[in-house]
């Protein structure tokens, strides 16, 4: 069992002088999916980054660690070697290289130089990926995200995550534009990794995914810090109630955006 860690975790973004993360807490293992919900600006999408070592946000304050070291000295490259994967709310297009150029590189960059993954087994694992995905052979062949749809892409990132199978994966707004057809098809690829040696943090705005991801753990987010922790049900309650709901049962002095 692997576990993450976010320890009192203060972060603004490098041009800015505003604090977002105001002291996130958060602790996760392999084998547990967490769902992180709240509103617009409250700092979802810059904790997901801030794990993942984005360089342009400035940790103020506090740690991430991995089994109990600290990743935050490490580059982005280091951090998906440890066991992190970030499937990203817009994934770049990179043309030049193809799907499955780039995901046989990511793989064979986590293992020894003398243990690289053999050509048939990663054609195997690849085709047997795709299908379970309802992707064609032909996309493992375009150019990386070149030309696909919002769909596609997010498809893409799910197959790249099942072929590389991290320790963590963390999902941010992994079902923001899909229809109900790709919804499905995404939320598959996810519980097909769920297991001991898996665990993921998805953020997300709407209860609709976790109908088909069903979390462990519910964690809401509202002025940059995590103000109530639960379980599937808090999702519902959010769904029926609104952030404002809870903003007041709680007694916070949180102003949201689209209150501005």
């Amino acid at each position: 069992m692997a576990t993450l860690e976010i320890r009192d975790l203060h972060v603004k973004a490098k041009e800015e002088s505003r604090e977002i993360l105001k002291g996130v807490n958060l602790k996760m293992s392999t084998g547990e999916i967490h769902a992180i919900m709240g509103p617009n600006g409250t700092g979802k999408s810059t904790l997901s980054e801030s794990i993942m070592g984005n360089p342009n946000y400035e940790i103020l304050q506090g740690d991430i660690l991995i089994d109990g070291q600290s990743i935050i000295d490490l580059p982005v490259d280091q951090r998906a070697r440890a066991g992190l994967f970030l499937a990203m709310q817009y994934p770049a297009e990179i043309p030049g290289i193809t799907n499955a150029e780039f995901i046989r590189a990511a793989i064979n960059s986590r293992r020894p130089e003398d243990d690289q993954m053999p050509i048939p087994e990663f054609l195997q694992k690849l085709d047997q990926t795709l299908q379970t995905l309802d992707m064609t052979q032909e996309m493992a062949d375009r150019y990386l995200n070149e030309g696909f749809s919002g769909g596609e892409k997010k498809r893409n990132e799910i197959l790249q995550l099942m072929m590389i199978a991290p320790k963590f994966a963390i999902l941010d707004e992994i079902d923001s534009g899909l229809d109900i057809d790709a919804l499905k098809v995404v939320s598959r690829g996810v519980n097909e990794m769920r297991g001991p040696q898996f665990g993921s943090l998805i953020i997300t705005h709407y209860q609709r995914l976790l109908n088909y991801i069903q979390p462990d753990v519910v964690h809401v987010m509202m002025g940059g810090k995590i103000v109530k922790s639960g379980g599937a049900e808090l999702a519902v309650k959010l769904e029926d109630e609104g952030y404002a709901g809870l903003r007041d049962e709680l007694g916070l002095d949180v102003k949201l955006v689209d209150e501005e």
